[in-house]
């Protein structure tokens, strides 16, 4: 009987070294983006930082949102997910050392354009592969471990930018090692138990009967895309809006700040993730999170002093990490089509890129004016908003 059991789900081994290696993107793009980017915009731009630091978001989100449909929609027809994964951490690493003999914001654009594009042929197919080799009963354990991921990325942020540890030269080539010690080894190691019946075609041709997104994909998509234009908004601008309450606040307690709340976020995502999956109810912990995330928004739209605007940002962060963990493994459930994963994922993958799209301008029209706390508040407005669509939505059979 045990036996038959754990036929039934995916080995615990493969299940860390994957989410290891969903890490693995974190620590590529989290302290990247969040710490050594605004920093050299300053350097290179000056009084437009925040100006620049969204047109060059703007522009990485297009590769991003690209790269992720063609990379995924590859690894479909290729059927080789390891194979990508492996050519994807290779450009993107390579891109990366390239990054500060940028000497100009031009030069800065096209090579985060051209690492954008490398880094989704990494996790397009990654994402696919889960869907491949994990069961629904196990897609809130998932779900849990994928947690890790924002925590080691925030982490890896703080290791960098301890004073005296790294050097501001030598910062990306031990994000460079990082990221490839996080991956390598799901792709070396990685011997997941097959699940022919996630990986079988549907059994009617797409021609003759084609399968079109459902109401709770839709659901889930827009709920992903009001939460996910919030978490860029911070993603992106959490540097300067607490060097707008804090000018001398330094850069290591900006990142230990955020790698608390995604620390925190782990053993919450996991409970509520193995909850999900004992009670059958795999949506209730995305609606409890997600209007968590908006009161901390409201919190921090509020906060005048430094202590409270941590603390709001706690609860936003830990909030908004759970959700977006646990979304991203029961995405996995509501796709309609097997053979075709890996590009839907790449579609789903939009609303992780086309908030960089949204957020820059929401940013740009209301900071200068009003302050991030119009901004916070609108966002709260838009998190509320997702947290009604999943509220409605129907239980999965």
């Amino acid at each position: 009987m045990a036996d038959s059991t754990a036929a039934q789900r995916q080995s615990l081994p493969f299940l860390l070294l994957y989410a290891l290696a969903w890490a693995g993107g974190a620590i590529a793009y989290v302290p990247f983006l969040t710490i050594w980017l605004p920093g050299r915009m300053t350097e290179l731009a000056g009084a437009a930082d925040v100006q620049t630091l969204g047109y060059t978001t703007f522009f990485g989100a297009i590769a991003a949102s690209a790269g992720g449909i063609l990379f995924g929609w590859l690894s479909d027809r290729t059927r080789n997910r390891r194979g990508w994964v492996f050519a994807g951490l290779l450009f993107s690493i390579s891109l990366l050392l390239l990054v500060p003999h940028a000497r100009d914001i031009w030069t800065l654009v096209g090579i985060i354009i051209a690492w954008q594009l490398a880094l989704n042929m990494m996790l397009g197919p990654l994402s696919a592969w889960a869907g491949d080799c994990v069961p629904d009963t196990q897609k809130g354990l998932l779900g849990g471990l994928l947690a890790f991921s924002p925590a080691l990325g925030a982490w890896s942020g703080a290791l960098v930018t301890w004073p005296g540890l790294v050097s501001g030269d030598s910062r990306l080539v031990v994000i460079a090692l990082l990221v490839a010690s996080a991956v390598l080894p799901v792709l070396l190691l990685g011997r997941p138990r097959p699940f022919p019946e996630l990986t079988a075609p549907p059994e009617r041709a797409e021609d003759s009967c084609p399968v079109r997104p459902s109401g709770p994909a839709v659901r889930m998509w827009l709920a992903r895309l009001l939460v996910q234009i919030a978490e860029a908004a911070l993603f992106a601008y959490l540097y300067f809006w607490f060097r707008s309450i804090d000018p001398d606040m330094h850069d290591n307690e900006k990142a230990r700040i955020f790698g608390v709340a995604l620390t925190l976020a782990i053993p919450i995502a996991l409970a509520s993730g193995r909850w999900a999956d004992r009670n059958d109810r795999p949506f209730l912990p995305l609606v409890a999170s997600a209007a968590v995330s908006a009161a901390g928004m409201i919190g921090m739209a509020f906060a005048t002093e430094l202590d409270m605007a941590k603390a709001s940002y706690l609860v936003f962060g830990v909030a908004t990490t759970v959700f977006l963990s646990l979304h991203s493994s029961q995405t996995l459930r509501i796709l309609p089509r097997s053979d075709r994963r890996g590009r839907d994922l790449g579609i789903f993958n939009l609303t992780n890129t086309v908030p960089s799209l949204i957020m820059p301008w929401l940013t740009i029209s209301l900071v200068p004016g009003f302050g991030f706390d119009a901004l916070f508040l609108l966002l709260a407005g838009l998190t509320a908003i997702a947290v009604l669509l999943l509220a409605t939505m129907p239980r999965p059979r």
